[in-house]
């Protein structure tokens, strides 16, 4: 049994709202992806956090949103690299519609998951649920954990017993949280 998490997206990114792969590069918050941070944060100011770790992504677009939506309640947020998204190797930068016809790939808020899966030089499903394992297996307690849209639903995947064949079933989006606790996950809002 997993400790009970709080799982947040980073807010809307410059190359979110132009269907960009970021991957390991960034792009900064839009003023949408502010919004959806501060929403964040509107939903946590009504939890009692002093109990939680906090765990962020070391990328930008992630820490920037975990220090909106987190920075009045907290003294400190941690970074981890096992929180980063999903590397898209040579895909990095590109268009998702580069590589896909207009309705090839189901869209999700989280974009077309099948591209994370065949990007040539990307990390893969498979290595990305081994990382997700490990560190969901080395939390020590309560967590808030401020990721990506992928690693995300992987991250939930993993904790509700479902796998990377779960990963599809995650709802997605930005400015939401996603509370897990005794094998429940409720999206709040």
């Amino acid at each position: 049994m997993y400790p009970e998490i709080y799982i947040l997206r980073h807010g809307e990114t410059f190359w979110n709202s132009e269907g960009r792969m970021q991957g390991g590069l960034n792009s900064p918050l839009t003023p949408l992806g502010t919004e959806q941070a501060e929403r964040q944060a509107a939903i946590l100011s009504k939890i009692d956090l002093s109990r939680f770790a906090i765990l962020c992504s070391p990328q930008g677009r992630a820490f920037e949103t975990a220090a909106i939506a987190l920075a009045r309640q907290v003294n400190n947020i941690h970074t981890d690299a096992r929180l980063r998204e999903i590397e898209v190797g040579d895909w990095t930068g590109h268009l998702r519609s580069e590589f896909a016809e207009p309705g090839e790939f189901e869209e999700t808020p989280d974009g077309a998951l099948e591209l994370y899966e065949r990007a040539p030089g990307g990390e893969g499903f498979a290595a990305l649920e081994v990382r997700c394992k490990e560190f969901i297996s080395s939390l020590q307690g309560p967590s808030i954990l401020v990721t990506h849209g992928v690693t995300s639903r992987m991250l939930r995947s993993t904790v509700l017993g479902m796998g990377r064949e779960g990963v599809a079933k995650m709802p997605g989006g930005q400015g939401v949280v996603y509370h897990l606790k005794n094998g429940v996950q409720k999206r709040l809002s």
